[in-house]
């Protein structure tokens, strides 16, 4: 049923600017059937709703939130079947535990950083500062020695 486009409807442009997203994002999640395909004007031009607007800073957001794109779908699919999503709860907590993991990673390579700048390191195979804390120096010296 093709509904009439003279209601208020927004060309690409108009929605991408709007949601912060260039127009092959906007076309991708079109593939992807994050959006619905628009309806055209007589023109031939593409007429999203207005609401298409609001459904890409939600998806954006989520992927901020460190959603994969896929998740983002799964969720929306699950909510446009007009089930609840209790899922939404248990993926969030999930997305924290992955969250504090990447933090404790980080702050693992922080402080080995930290250590190799307060050294004085130069390299990462001839260091030559004393107490080198990078274990490559000893490794690249040991692989050299056994292909001798």
């Amino acid at each position: 049923m093709k509904q009439d486009i003279a209601g208020p409807y927004l060309r690409s442009g108009q929605v991408a600017e709007r949601a912060g997203v260039n127009l092959q994002t906007l076309r991708y999640y079109e593939r992807r059937g994050l959006i619905a395909e628009p309806e055209r004007s007589p023109g031939g031009h593409r007429a999203y709703p207005p609401e298409t607007v609001t459904l890409l800073t939600v998806i954006k957001a989520a992927q901020r939130l460190g959603f994969t794109l896929e998740e983002v779908a799964e969720l929306i699919d699950t909510g446009r079947r007009g089930h609840p999503t209790p899922d939404l709860r248990a993926r969030a907590q999930a997305k924290i535990a992955e969250v504090d993991a990447r933090i404790a990673d980080l702050t693992t390579i922080r402080q080995a950083l930290t250590q190799v700048v307060s050294a004085g390191c130069d390299s990462l195979t001839d260091c030559t500062c004393p107490d080198c804390p990078l274990p490559f120096a000893d490794l690249a010296a040991d692989r050299t020695a056994e292909e001798n």
